[in-house]
């Protein structure tokens, strides 16, 4: 779920710069440092040589990790993954690349997730390298409407 869900919805956001790129980049350094501390002793190898790329010290001699007490909410990152494997399964079914761009899509989710879901919209618009996203009320989470941009060249 970090690498497939996690990591795919926030790298876009930290490329950008500003102060949302740095806020995504410290949460991406925060993540990958307590999932390489919980990592170590099953892991200590992989784990020593990632922690090195971007700390000092050994892992195995760090803190363990503890709650910040950082306010969020999972259930965002639950509907935002539910949504973009609905992206990603329609490229897949209209036999695209990931890669390739969507000029608009339309996701319907029930009342109770529609705000959890406006609040991933600008990262699912990245991540799925979508033009114009429309998200409104509908039984279920679905992608109901995808139109994949013209192909350029």
């Amino acid at each position: 779920t970090f690498c497939d869900d996690y990591l795919e919805l926030v790298k876009e956001r930290a490329y950008e710069g500003g102060a949302a790129g740095a806020s995504a980049a410290v949460a991406l350094r925060t993540a990958l440092s307590t999932l390489l501390r919980l990592l170590a002793p099953v892991i200590s190898f992989a784990t020593e040589e990632a922690w090195s790329w971007f700390q000092e010290g050994s892992v195995h001699t760090a803190a363990w990790p503890v709650s910040s007490g950082a306010a969020g909410d999972p259930a965002v990152l639950e509907i935002a993954s539910q949504a973009l494997i609905g992206v990603r399964r329609a490229k897949t079914e209209a036999k695209a690349s990931q890669r390739t761009p969507v000029a608009s899509a339309t996701i319907t989710a029930p009342g109770s997730q529609l705000a959890l879901l406006q609040l991933a919209a600008a990262d699912l618009k990245a991540v799925g390298r979508i033009e114009e996203l429309t998200i409104v009320e509908g039984a279920e989470l679905e992608i109901t409407e995808i139109e994949l941009a013209p192909a350029e060249g």
